[in-house]
């Protein structure tokens, strides 16, 4: 892959919570964080702060399980990429995959297997998404992990899109999305990475430990004794006057 630029981890958190915010944990609040998240700053720390609590909600636990010294960077998948990018094994994908989870193995199964009940009502939906892609712009991102640039990548977040972008044409899959990619020495580390049992059991316990509290996605203690903050997630306000709240209020 073509390493275009360093990014940081908070610009990435921010396109991740793009891409989740739709998702019900989110339904009861969306109206209030909704320009905290589609007009994200990444230059302000509130923000930040704020973002990466309400990605927590639902994902905290995928998060934790990176490893600390993660880089990311913003890459261009290249053809010969397809040899080693690798979908993430969630559990309709292990029924599509018959055991390689090799992207260009998934999508070659789709166009010449058939499929069968719920498998293939799954199918139908990446399908209706690549037929979307071959007419119509995406500026999302998806989110890759890596040791390094020779070792197989997992897509951590886009598996339907980059399927279903393939599924199209590798043309469209290098030109629709922006690819973040996290990469470690100490990736083999994490379950989403590398399934085995001392991996499975680092996530049981740290899925354990914030079962009840999770003080990293508690949103209300971020905006407690923070004003300007709280009354721009509660006001209606234009992306040039929010930021400018938010900028005074640091």
């Amino acid at each position: 892959m073509k390493r275009l630029r360093r990014v940081t981890e908070a610009e990435v958190i921010a396109e991740f919570l793009k891409n989740e915010f739709y998702q019900e944990e989110f339904h009861e609040d969306r109206e209030q964080f909704e320009q905290l998240v589609l007009g994200a700053q990444i230059t302000d720390e509130a923000g930040n702060a704020l973002r990466r609590a309400l990605l927590f909600r639902r994902r905290g636990h995928m998060w934790r399980e990176l490893p600390e010294d993660t880089q990311w960077w913003e890459m261009e998948i290249e053809p010969q990429d397809l040899e080693r990018v690798r979908v993430f094994p969630r559990a309709q994908w292990r029924r599509v995959a018959n055991g390689s989870f090799l992207l260009k193995d998934i999508v070659r199964r789709i166009k010449t297997r058939p499929f069968r009940g719920r498998t293939r009502d799954f199918i139908a939906k990446v399908q209706a998404l690549s037929y979307h892609l071959r007419t119509h712009e995406d500026a999302s991102a998806v989110l890759l992990i890596g040791i390094d640039d020779e070792n197989p990548v997992t897509i951590l977040e886009g598996n339907h899109r980059l399927t279903a972008a393939l599924l199209a044409s590798p043309e469209v899959l290098r030109d629709r999305f922006r690819v973040f990619c996290g990469l470690s020495p100490h990736m083999a580390e994490s379950c989403w990475y590398q399934t085995n049992l001392p991996n499975l059991w680092r996530y049981a316990r740290n899925r354990t430990r914030n079962l009840f509290y999770d003080r990293e996605a508690d949103v209300e203690r971020l905006l407690k004794g923070r004003p300007a903050a709280s009354n721009l997630m509660t006001a209606k306000l234009s992306p040039v006057t929010a930021e400018k709240v938010l900028t005074n209020s640091k």
